[in-house]
């Protein structure tokens, strides 16, 4: 592929100075671009000093609303508003109001960009509403179709009808968007997250820790891997498993964990940022999850060479495990197969080190370069697409004019072979139209 020009790209991020999976990934990708490109993340909140994550100092940042005490949007009335263009059966439609909308509608009227790229269904929606014409504008889809309701998906769908691509994380997700969503004309695509390579060594495969990561919700299932592992422990009293992440479970797992006797065997370790340093202190990591739209912790793991023994829910893991060769997949809502799972693992030192090792290769693929480059690759063909489709309504007289000017900026000796070709291309459409109408040309009649 000819090497795509120096781009200024744009990302909406809900809050880049919060903590979520989100948020990371889109600055890992806004870092990766920016080695060729120039790049900014469009804060829509701002409510804190510094972002908790790292943000490459290549990549501009630009907060929208200020929600820090004593700012002057912190006093705008406007902020008390609901807001009215970001959709109403939005998730996080309580924490927008009009001075959002308003912001949003300045910035995108304004923006001079080449490429922006919104990455929730609320900022797709603000792409589609209020971004230049001009620019190339891609919605990321971070959530499962499925998780989308109902009528937030009869929103989103007029909207996301004026995009140029939609670009999910699972291929699995694409086809779903593809089957059940009418978006005549937008690109459908997958592109997984990046996850870069860890800054720690990988695990060894010797400690006796299982681990485990994530939002301690229903939907995570840590219920189901405690009750799991109430099993493990039984059969090996000796391994423990740790449980980071904070959320509203949090309380009735512990009552669950001493409920089971399992107090000196599973620990609620709290949230951690920089997770792969403790996955590097493990042998294995376990996720019950009944439902992923891709699967971070799991990439996470496997780049800290440990295997995973995963749910296989929709959408994610199967994408990233394969099963039996760099971890283990088990039926969703199974604590029976789950604890089967780690047991084989734990039980076989040889076949946990042996998958760790696949697990560290295999997690290559979600390496910064080639995920930049697959975006870069989407840049180029929409913006070919772009110029086709510019080219076919350009008026007749245009079109005629503009090829005569090239005839004349070719050498003479070159312009007998320019002439050849549009007959040859004149040709090809002659034979094509005829094949669609089923009559024969010259060339098959002769045959």
């Amino acid at each position: 592929m000819k090497a795509l020009k120096a781009l200024k790209v744009v990302f909406l991020l809900h809050n880049a100075f919060g903590v979520g999976g989100t948020i990371r990934t889109t600055l890992n990708l806004a870092s990766a671009l920016a080695d060729r490109h120039h790049v900014t993340v469009v804060s829509l909140m701002r409510h804190r000093e510094v972002p908790r994550f790292a943000v490459d100092p290549r990549v501009t940042l630009v907060p929208l609303v200020d929600l820090r005490a004593g700012s002057a949007d912190a006093a705008d009335p406007r902020l008390a508003e609901p807001a009215r263009a970001f959709p109403s059966a939005e998730g996080r439609h309580r924490q927008y109001s009009r001075l959002h909308d308003v912001r949003a509608k300045e910035y995108l009227r304004d923006c001079d960009a080449d490429v922006i790229i919104g990455t929730r269904p609320g900022l797709n929606v603000y792409l589609a509403r209020f971004g230049p014409p001009g620019a190339l504008r891609i919605a990321q889809e971070h959530l499962r179709h499925d998780a989308h309701n109902k009528k937030l998906r009869a929103q989103l769908e007029p909207h996301y009808r004026k995009l140029d691509a939609l670009v999910t994380i699972t291929d699995a997700d694409a086809a779903v968007y593809r089957a059940r969503m009418e978006l005549p004309g937008v690109r459908v695509l997958a592109v997984p997250n990046m996850v870069p390579a860890p800054s720690v060594a990988p695990s060894d495969g010797t400690a006796k820790v299982v681990a485990a990561a994530g939002r301690l919700v229903p939907g995570k299932r840590f219920d189901l891997l405690v009750r799991a592992f109430a099993v493990v422990a039984e059969r090996h009293p000796d391994w423990r498993l740790r449980i980071y992440g904070g959320g509203p479970q949090k309380e009735p797992l512990r009552e669950l964990i001493d409920d089971l006797g399992l107090g000196g065997h599973v620990e609620l370790m709290g949230v951690r940022s920089a997770i792969e340093a403790e996955f590097a202190k493990a042998s294995v990591v376990a996720s019950a999850s009944d439902a992923e739209s891709f699967g971070m912790t799991l990439v996470e793991a496997m780049r800290c060479g440990v295997p995973v023994v995963s749910t296989d829910c929709p959408l994610g893991p199967a994408e990233i495990i394969t099963d039996g060769r760099d971890g283990r997949l088990v039926p969703r809502g199974d604590a029976d197969a789950l604890a089967k799972a780690l047991i084989e693992l734990i039980e076989d030192p040889a076949l946990r080190r042996a998958m760790g090792a696949a697990a560290l290769e295999g997690a290559r693929r979600f390496d910064p370069a080639p995920i930049a480059a697959r975006h870069e690759r989407l840049f180029a063909e929409l913006r070919s697409a772009r110029r086709r489709l510019a080219w076919r309504r350009a008026p007749a007289r245009a079109r005629k004019w503009v090829r005569s000017r090239v005839g004349r900026m070719l050498p003479p000796a070159l312009r007998p072979v320019l002439r050849r070709a549009r007959a040859a291309v004149g040709r090809g459409r002659a034979r094509g139209a005829a094949d669609r109408a089923g009559r024969p040309t010259a060339r098959t009649k002769a045959h």
